[in-house]
């Protein structure tokens, strides 16, 4: 599908054959581009000065091999990652992808993302991302001691309080952070303990930052209620996944009186129709996910609750969607059963949850309110930036003062995109919004900068 605009068509055609067989990376470019067309029109100067061409190539790749040794003494050679994407508005922001599927694409997809998402908190971050095709499932904590401390070996030059500040992303946990950071501490001999965020509370992380990301989402979700005149007490909501996004999720939603009805794995998914609502059923996603197992079943044969093997929990009948695991978690067919269910609230928070046609089919769908993800799954790394601040300030903060934030940092992103796509004549366009407020931020400062 072209882009209506024939500059941005002809820098996609380039961006396609400069980066061939990244689909991930080139669905990320793809979808922005197709939402900055009134803005280029109304801003030629954008493309003059070629802030569209160097918008769409990594100020820098980093790319290592990181060997380490499992406990019978095997040698093994993973690939590492750094994509230092756009540094704009401040120090490369963005975290940590240990999973099998991580390729250098993965990480440009995720990294081109992070620019925005960063842009839109209105704090002093860029964007970038990182990663490794290493797997820390089943692995013993000295196997992944001795991965994490390899991989910092190579990444240590290239990062810092002002220059990089990666955090944890799938497969990077607090353990996986306290081991990266106590190799830096290590090498750089010194406590410079704002190079990392998501950091364990006793040496320097910050409350709120594991269900940050959950949290976020919900306050996002809340404005977008409030707009059609609903509240969310009494709404039933659809999640993926069970990690920490899923996990900040029911939390939240369930304090304020919602309920998550499904999980899924890549086993199936489950349905509890009294919802993922006590506190033993929230307690126990965090030891799902600490056995390594990675299987939703375990949650269906605990509590004694349905489980669909094989299948995704797209087209239950809820109020709510909020897929919150993987990229390109709903194509086409699921988009065409949360039609047909009914479901009036489509809420992304997994990075690029939905593939592009799936995403334009629900946008177009009477009644149905699509909302971004690089909007939405903001607050992870809006908390992120104020564990720097506490960094910085060597200060803690409570959680009270955290979450008062985050919902602040939540209730301006929404408004920021309904107020960008409206003065383009977008309508109430939360995805073209998103991506506009984002971008113009960050163009705004790569001009005032000059060209390099």
């Amino acid at each position: 599908m072209s882009i209506q605009n024939a500059y941005l068509n002809d820098l996609m055609d380039r961006v396609i054959q400069r980066n061939p067989a990244e689909p991930e990376f080139h669905q990320a470019v793809r979808e922005v581009l197709t939402s900055l067309v009134p803005v280029v029109e109304a801003r030629p100067e954008y493309i003059k000065e070629g802030v569209m061409d160097c918008l769409v190539e990594p100020e820098r790749i980093i790319k290592f091999r990181v060997p380490w040794e499992d406990d019978q003494g095997n040698v093994h050679v993973n690939r590492g990652f750094r994509v230092q994407f756009n540094s704009a508005i401040g120090p490369y922001k963005g975290g940590l992808r240990f999973h099998p599927s991580v390729y250098e694409g993965i990480i440009k997809f995720l990294g081109f993302e992070q620019i925005f998402k960063n842009s839109l908190t209105g704090l002093p971050i860029g964007g970038g991302k990182g990663g490794s095709d290493f797997d820390p499932a089943g692995k013993s904590d000295a196997e992944v001691m001795r991965f994490c401390q390899s991989y910092m070996q190579a990444l240590y030059r290239y990062i810092g309080p002002d220059v990089d500040v990666p955090a944890g992303d799938m497969g990077v946990g607090a353990r996986e952070i306290g081991y990266l950071y106590g190799e830096y501490r290590r090498l750089k001999g010194s406590f410079e303990n704002g190079v990392l965020t998501g950091k364990g509370f006793s040496y320097g992380g910050s409350l709120i930052r594991p269900e940050a990301t959950g949290y976020g989402a919900v306050y996002y979700l809340e404005n977008v209620l409030k707009h059609e005149g609903e509240d969310i007490k009494g709404k039933t909501i659809a999640c993926a996944g069970f990690g920490n996004v899923t996990w900040g999720i029911c939390k939240k939603a369930t304090e304020l009186g919602a309920k998550v009805v499904t999980l899924s794995g890549p086993d199936g998914y489950i349905y509890d129709p009294d919802g993922v609502a006590t506190q033993e059923k929230i307690d126990y996603l965090v030891e799902m996910r600490g056995s390594g197992r990675n299987l939703v079943k375990d949650y269906a044969d605990k509590f004694g609750v349905e489980f669909h093997p094989g299948e995704k929990p797209w087209g239950v009948k809820v109020d709510i969607c909020m897929p919150s695991a993987m990229q390109n978690d709903v194509h086409m067919e699921h988009a065409q059963k949360i039609a047909q269910a009914g479901v009036k609230y489509y809420i992304e928070v997994a990075n690029m949850p939905t593939t592009n046609d799936a995403l334009k089919f629900l946008m177009d769908q009477p009644g149905v309110i699509v909302a971004p993800s690089k909007a939405v799954n903001a607050g992870g790394v809006a908390t992120s930036a104020l564990e720097m601040a506490q960094n910085s300030e060597r200060l803690v903060w409570t959680a009270e003062e955290v979450d008062k934030q985050l919902k602040q940092i939540m209730n301006t992103i929404y408004q920021m995109s309904v107020d960008a796509a409206e003065k383009y004549g977008l309508g109430y366009n939360l995805v073209a919004g998103a991506n506009i407020a984002g971008f113009q931020r960050v163009a705004d400062a790569m001009m005032a900068q000059g060209i390099f």
